[in-house]
């Protein structure tokens, strides 16, 4: 799978760089992603993670 989020799903956005004259070239935004050892359907599991997801505690890390 690419780069998304195995919780909440975000994945890349898509939007322009904008130069001083006023240039728009296309670029994508990507999630800040981490690979956490997480317990998962009580299992141990490496999975990535945005890092919004691990702030607001929706991620139960294995110790």
């Amino acid at each position: 799978m690419a780069f998304i989020c195995n919780l909440c799903g975000k994945g890349h956005q898509f939007g322009h760089n904008v130069s001083h004259a006023n240039n728009k070239t296309k670029r994508t935004f990507s999630p800040n992603l981490q690979t956490v050892r997480a317990l998962v359907n009580g299992s141990h599991r490496r999975i990535r993670v945005c890092t919004r997801c691990l702030r607001t505690g929706l991620v139960k890390k294995a110790v």
